[in-house]
């Protein structure tokens, strides 16, 4: 059997992106190692943990789990999209200044998951966020000081909303 390859276009961070790849090349692995996108993590390979979630078309989906053949003409944000250093997206600065990272490993899962959370509930409970990070593993932080980031988050970004309008 011959190396086939498959021309994939899709969206990445605003960026049209065109590729050869091959049928099996995991969604996670091209865009780590393709794309130079690092900020998804690999983590179980098995779908359990978050560190590998992305925005597909508007949902949090397991990057891990996909191939990327599979995601030809769709859109997607990797937690690189979110903001930079210099200028960091509000759940970035709450994530910083609650303390919801230790280590960090699962903090691009949860900055994505938190993110379709909030841009669907900007208003969400305690109760919201916990379960909206529920399938995101952490081992450092017992999860409070997150759920703690994810409602300062939502309360910020509905204070420039107001500012800004």
């Amino acid at each position: 059997m011959s190396n086939q390859f498959i021309e994939i276009n899709l969206i990445v961070n605003g960026k049209s992106v065109q590729k050869n790849v091959s049928p099996r090349l995991l969604l996670v692995d091209f865009l780590r190692h393709d794309l130079h996108l690092t900020g998804t993590h690999v983590g179980c390979e098995h779908g359990v943990c978050g560190a590998c979630n992305i925005d597909l078309d508007g949902k949090t989906a397991r990057s891990c789990l996909l191939f990327a053949v599979q995601v030809d003409g769709a859109v997607i944000n990797t937690v690189e999209s979110l903001g930079t250093m210099s200028h960091m997206h509000p759940l970035q600065e709450s994530f910083w200044e609650k303390h919801g990272l230790q280590c960090g490993f699962c903090t691009p899962g949860m900055l994505m998951s938190a993110n379709e959370l909030l841009k669907n509930n900007p208003n969400p409970t305690r109760d919201e966020v916990i379960e909206a990070i529920s399938s995101n593993l952490c081992r450092c932080t017992g999860y409070q000081t997150i759920v703690d980031a994810v409602l300062s988050a939502a309360q910020e970004m509905k204070k420039n909303e107001v500012t800004t309008s």
